[in-house]
């Protein structure tokens, strides 16, 4: 899933505007740098402000109302059952007042952090699927037209691929990755969308449960994972709730003599046992300890 690219034009004979980004991926909370390329038209034209603007297509469930174009951590209205909309969910002033003359060129370089919340769009190099971009508004002449978006690429943290690792070395699988409109209650999410990797369950978890989502949340100092369990033939297959487990690890990861494997595992048992006992009531607030960091997790052999 990619969004449309091509420079934006700002009316007829007005100038255009084109979104360029420094080449390769950034990381939620990192630093994205780039320029806005603006070109005169036929006619000079006052350029008011440039601001850049993040966006996400994100899904939207059967009979939930489109995310449609919102603002920045807005869910935003389009039309009911549409499944899918576009999502702004930040927005930076790169650029102050000035004049640009017909067929004058210009660019306006910037450097704006991400939020940590930021949707990981590949993984070992490899895309998810998932689109998320960058687009450049330029207010010029009272118009308020705005570049198509650039392709953002977004790598996971260090500790986000040691627990994908882990679950790859527990057995489990990729599914699918999707942005789903919304948030996770009990968790301290700030975005009006999360992401969720589904994962297939090891033989170990094969008669306990279908599937696994994750969902990542990050802050500046420590990692969210909650962990959604689809139980194989219970009621949650019928429309029930799925059962939520939240779990809280540093950046830095664990340390001494647990290591990520270890600490995912039990992160996936005390979630089934959650889900058996409670079924398709929801689980929050089950932090794991404060662990420490192990050795750097081995790479596997098969990708996920």
């Amino acid at each position: 899933m990619v969004f449309k690219r091509q420079p934006g034009p700002l009316g007829v004979g007005g100038p255009t505007v084109d979104t360029v980004l420094d080449a390769g991926a950034v990381r939620p909370g990192g630093t994205l740098s780039g320029r806005v390329e603006l070109a005169g038209g036929t006619a000079g034209h006052d350029v008011e402000q440039v601001v850049l603007e993040l966006v996400a297509r994100v899904e939207t469930a059967p009979g939930e109302p489109g995310a449609g174009e919102s603002g920045a951590g807005e869910s935003g209205g389009g039309e009911p059952g549409d499944g899918a909309g576009v999502v702004a969910f930040g927005r930076y002033p790169v650029g102050g007042a000035f004049r640009l003359a017909a067929g004058e060129r210009r660019e306006v370089p910037f450097s704006v952090r991400l939020p940590w919340e930021t949707p990981v769009t590949e993984l070992r190099g490899r895309p998810l699927g998932l689109a998320l971009g960058v687009r450049a508004e330029p207010a010029a002449g009272g118009d308020g037209d705005r570049s198509d978006p650039a392709p953002l690429r977004v790598a996971p943290l260090p500790a986000q691929e040691a627990v994908l690792e882990a679950f790859e070395q527990l057995g489990f699988g990729l599914r699918s990755a999707a942005l789903e409109h919304g948030r996770i209650g009990g968790t301290g999410q700030r975005l009006p969308f999360r992401q969720e990797i589904g994962l297939t369950p090891s033989a170990r978890y094969a008669h306990q449960l279908d599937e696994i989502e994750l969902t990542f949340l990050a802050v500046p100092d420590a990692l969210e994972v909650v962990l959604e369990t689809d139980k194989r033939g219970g009621p949650s297959s019928g429309g029930g709730h799925d059962a939520l487990s939240r779990f809280t690890v540093p950046h830095t990861g664990p340390a001494g003599p647990q290591d990520w494997d270890d600490l995912v595992d039990g992160w996936i048992r005390e979630s089934v046992e959650h889900r058996e006992s409670y079924d398709c009531h929801a689980v929050f607030g089950h932090e794991s300890p404060a662990p420490s960091p192990p050795s750097t997790p081995s790479a596997s052999s098969t990708e996920l």
